[in-house]
């Protein structure tokens, strides 16, 4: 089966990495010798750490590649993670929003079937962004999200013609290789309570968060003994906003930040070592999550909510808008000191995800192998 991938890859978000990863990993566990094109802004780069073929993703050039790229896929898989939003600004063809429907579009001229899988959708709130939700997304064959609120969203912008199926995000069926890089080049000595901080720039909150955030790793130093580890899931913009932090923090000198250049893997093998994780990434979650890592969140998005809500931590964890650094460090606290009974509580929750994660890719061999569409 010839497939096509388009998605927000090759930009160095460590998240989207791990949707990249995590789907190319299963599609060739699932399906027989699969041959899969990546849509990527960094073709080269993505197409030695995947041995995938790549195509430069953007309009300024590659354009040719991309429809011969479509014209012999037999399925274009749209996703995962969160493509079909407009808040960032989206004009008539600029923005997320109309290149990926647009993407669609072209896949659908070239012959090709489509399918939205493992995403996230909203928000939509320009009226220009749902004429085309209306108008392109309903071309898709097959659509999977990864939250039920994603469903009710298609359907209250109209998308209503594809059949939709909540699943998981598709980094539940993440398959980690050992790679302890990450937790070496941090030079510890075995001892450390470690807790991992995914933190990112957020607009009108991030000032207000940042110091709530730094009063409560501070008191975490001096309360449990931690050691704050800053991962930096999309760098430059991740690693600027830990070092506000570190910067009104009493006791930066205890914290310490990964570099900026470490894989998905390697994110994933460190955040496993850690007692407790504080982010904002919803990814750096998720990894905790596989892990069996309490974890707390701080939720900008309902994405973050809804997986925090299927993670069984949404009671421990708080909107980024409305939290308090005291409700912060009782969470953190609590989390810390009742390990067991918090990882008894996830474990369960998480495998219903892994196997939902899973279901994406048995869904698509359905669909479109087995007597499919």
């Amino acid at each position: 089966m010839k497939i096509v991938l388009s998605g927000f890859y090759g930009l160095g978000n460590t998240g989207d990495e791990a949707i990249l990863k995590a789907i190319i990993d299963n599609l060739r566990a699932e399906l027989d010798h699969p041959e899969i094109t990546v849509f990527s802004l960094s073709p080269e780069k993505t197409a030695s750490d995947h041995s995938v073929s790549a195509v430069y993703r953007g309009w300024r050039h590659g354009n040719k590649e991309k429809v011969k790229a479509l014209r012999k896929a037999d399925l274009l898989i749209s996703g995962g993670g969160g493509l079909l939003q407009d808040t960032y600004p989206t004009k008539f063809l600029f923005g997320p929003l109309p290149y990926y429907l647009l993407i669609v579009l072209l896949a659908k001229l070239c012959g090709t079937k489509v399918m939205f899988f493992s995403q996230g959708i909203g928000p939509v709130t320009s009226n220009w962004g749902k004429t085309l939700m209306k108008g392109l997304a309903n071309k898709a064959d097959f659509v999977t999200v990864r939250d039920e609120y994603s469903k009710t969203y298609l359907e209250n912008l109209g998308v209503t013609k594809p059949e939709t199926v909540v699943t998981a995000d598709i980094v539940f069926a993440f398959k980690p290789d050992e790679d302890t890089s990450a937790y070496d080049s941090l030079n510890l000595t075995g001892d450390e309570r470690l807790v991992a901080v995914a933190p990112r720039p957020w607009f009108e909150h991030e000032d207000a968060y940042i110091e709530k955030l730094a009063w409560t790793l501070d008191e975490l130093i001096e309360q449990r003994k931690v050691t704050p580890v800053f991962v930096p899931m999309e760098p430059p913009y991740d690693t600027n906003v830990s070092k506000k932090v570190q910067a009104l923090m009493k006791h930066a000198d205890q914290t310490k930040i990964l570099g900026e250049h470490f894989t998905p893997n390697q994110f994933y093998n460190f955040i496993e070592q850690t007692d407790l994780t504080i982010a904002l990434r919803l990814h750096a979650l998720i990894f905790a999550a596989l892990s069996n890592v309490p974890h707390v969140g701080l939720s900008y998005d309902r994405k973050v909510e809804s997986f925090l809500k299927r993670s069984g931590m949404w009671e421990h964890s708080f909107e980024l808008g409305s939290f308090t650094k005291e409700g912060l460090l009782e969470q953190a606290i609590y989390a810390l000191d009742n390990s067991d009974a918090v990882k008894q509580k996830m474990e369960p929750n998480v495998q219903v995800l892994r196997s939902e994660a899973i279901r994406n890719v048995d869904l698509l061999r359905e669909q479109f192998l087995n007597g499919g569409r």
